[in-house]
Parts: structure tokens; sequence; C-alpha cells
């Protein structure tokens, strides 16, 4: 090999072996981004956010009947004949969510993404969280019926449901007895309850008047404890009002929670229970925690309860008064926003929209 030949080999030998090198770098770039595909897939199919979703849930018409139950039932008294619709709204909260479940949920716009704690608070199983919406559905129904039945101008008494175990009213005050009067004021609701003891101090003995079915009253003198979630005194009962009748209220309702549905509960109850039409025969839906006395209060969820209350067909819209700047915010054409604070200004404000005259809206 002449001294040319052996320069020209010298120039051409790097140049393969530089290609062979790029041509691994190539191949090592591939595969790792193919590996990194496949673990964000991974990662991103089969690993769960912190995030709950919450988007338009299932709706129900307490006039009418689900899975061939009435959703409202009153035996032993006459049922007035009812049209239209009273219908109650849910929010769906989907759990246990992947980054692309959430993602995708996020993505159709018709759901938003909330801190699971929120919803899940830390120390608080699934189970105990269920629980907890279950009994606040369960006492929306007990309050929406005595606020009906109050409205209905029938007997209302506030008994002990519970008493606390070693508490000033433990052995002394039994679970059913009638609460008559508590530091010298009448009780007829649970809010008198507490408002009499409101500027009370531990260790104050007040007068409270019990009686035990029909009974004697019991004039008591109950030395007040320290109350566990504020500085007033403590008498440690559980108090609830209901209502003294002769006849029966069923709701038939299963794997709902919370308390939002006890405006549309209680005005369904009235509608079944006096002549003529609460909702004037309009597709009425709405929401609001109902207290016994018929005071409404706001709930959440109020943009997704008024997408899917459209999707069903209503075209009037219960608002509570707190909710109405959200509300007037999310919208939907052809709903009708109306505003109450209690239930019986819902049914005065549903008789003025049947009469053709103005209401309150948001």
């Amino acid at each position: 090999m002449d001294a040319e030949e052996a320069e020209e080999t010298a120039i051409e030998e790097p140049t393969r072996k530089q290609k062979v090198r790029g041509m691994t770098r190539r191949r090592w770039t591939l595969l790792f981004s193919g590996v990194l595909v496949v673990v964000l897939g991974l990662v991103g199919g089969l690993v769960e956010v912190p995030y709950v979703a919450l988007g338009p849930g299932p709706t129900y018409d307490t006039l009418g009947s689900v899975n061939n139950q009435q959703v409202i039932e009153v035996n032993g008294h006459p049922i007035s004949q009812t049209s239209g619709e009273l219908r109650m709204v849910t929010v769906s909260e989907i759990d246990q969510i992947t980054l692309f479940g959430a993602l995708g949920l996020w993505m159709s716009g018709n759901y938003a993404l909330q801190p699971r704690e929120l919803y899940f608070p830390p120390g608080q199983s699934q189970q105990q969280v269920n629980q907890q919406n279950v009994q606040e559905f369960q006492a929306s129904q007990i309050d929406a019926e005595v606020s009906a039945l109050r409205y209905l101008h029938y007997p209302i008494e506030v008994v002990a449901t519970q008493i606390v175990d070693g508490s000033p009213a433990d052995k002394v005050i039994k679970p059913g007895d009638r609460i008559n009067s508590v530091n010298g004021k009448p009780v007829s609701s649970v809010e008198d309850v507490f408002n009499a003891v409101s500027s009370t101090k531990p260790g104050q003995t007040i007068p409270v008047a019990v009686q035990t079915g029909s009974g004697p009253v019991r004039n008591l003198s109950i030395t007040l404890g320290k109350n566990p979630s504020g500085s007033q005194g403590f008498i440690g009962i559980q108090p609830a009002s209901q209502a003294i009748v002769s006849f029966k209220v069923n709701v038939s309702l299963t794997d709902i929670g919370g308390p939002s549905a006890g405006l549309i509960f209680a005005l369904a109850i009235v509608d079944k229970l006096t002549n003529g039409q609460v909702n004037g025969g309009m597709k009425v839906a709405g929401t609001g925690e109902i207290d016994d006395v018929g005071d409404v209060s706001e709930i959440g969820g109020i943009p997704f309860k008024l997408v899917a209350a459209r999707a069903a067909g209503a075209t009037v819209f219960l608002t509570p008064a707190a909710n109405c700047a959200e509300a007037k915010a999310h919208v939907p054409a052809g709903l009708k926003l109306v505003k109450v604070t209690s239930l019986s200004s819902a049914i005065s404000e549903l008789a003025a929209l049947k009469a053709g005259k103005p209401v309150p809206g948001c």
C-alpha cells in the first residue's frame, strides 16, 4: 500500500465508526422514548390522582315513582291529584380516577376536578363519609316532613332523640321525652332549644320542663355542663322536631346522600296533602337544605344541578337566595331561576308564576 492509499484509508475509517456510533445513539433514543411512552401510559392509565370529578347527577321527580315505587308515600291520609313535576337534582361524584380519566372528564366540559380531601377528609374512611352523607339525607327528609306539616298547621313537638352518656341530662331525661320548655322559654323547634342555652354558662342551673308520653310534665332543675363545641352551657340532649299526626309519610329513595333535597321534598309533601297544584302543573326543579321551621339555606354544586335540571326538561329552578349569584353565572338557556328563602316563599313564588305575576329572580 502506497502512502496515498494509506492516507485515504485513515480518512475513511473514522467516518465509518462515526456512522456506527450515530446509528447506535438513535436506536437508544428511540428505545428510551418508547419505554418512556409506555411508562407514562401505565402511570396515566393506572395511577389514581388525589381528585374527585364533580358533574351533573341523576334527577328524580318527587311527585312520581322510581322502580315502580312512589318517591313520597302518605299512608293514612287522602292524597290529592298532582301534575307537572317537582324534581330533585343531584351531583355526580366520581372518585378513584386515574390521571388520564381525570383529564378526559375535565376536557369534556361537564365535570370539574376538586381536591379529594374536601370530600374525603383525612382520617375518615370512604365508608364513614358515605354513612355521614346518608344520615344527612335522612335528616333532610325528617326536616322536610316537619316543615311541610308545620306549614299546613299540624301541631309540632320537640323531643330528645338521644341522651349523651354522663351529661347533665343522663338518667334525668329519657330518649323520646317531649321538651316543653328550656330555661323558662317555650320550645317549638330545634332552634328554640339551642337559643335557650346560647347565653348560659357551664355550672349554671336552669329549669327544663319535659314530658314522657301522656304523663305529667316534669319540671327539672339541671346544672349545665361544659359544652364540647362552645362556651355556652351543655344539657346533653339531641333535640328533633316531629309532627303530631295520625298518618305516615315515607320517602323511598336510596343511594343518595346530603341534605340538599329538603326543599323539594317539603314541596312534594305539601302538594300531596292539599288541593290544587303547588307547582302550577309546571316542570319545576330545585334545591336547598331546609330546617324544621322551613327556612332554606345554600347548597353546593349548583352549576351541575342546573345542567341536570334543564336536561331533564325543567323550565323553572328554585334557587336558594345565597346561591343566586353562582346560579345566575351558570344558568342554561330555557331555565328560569326563582329565588327562594323558605318553604312558604317557594310556594308563594310558584303561585305567582302560575298567575303570570312577577317573581324574584337571581
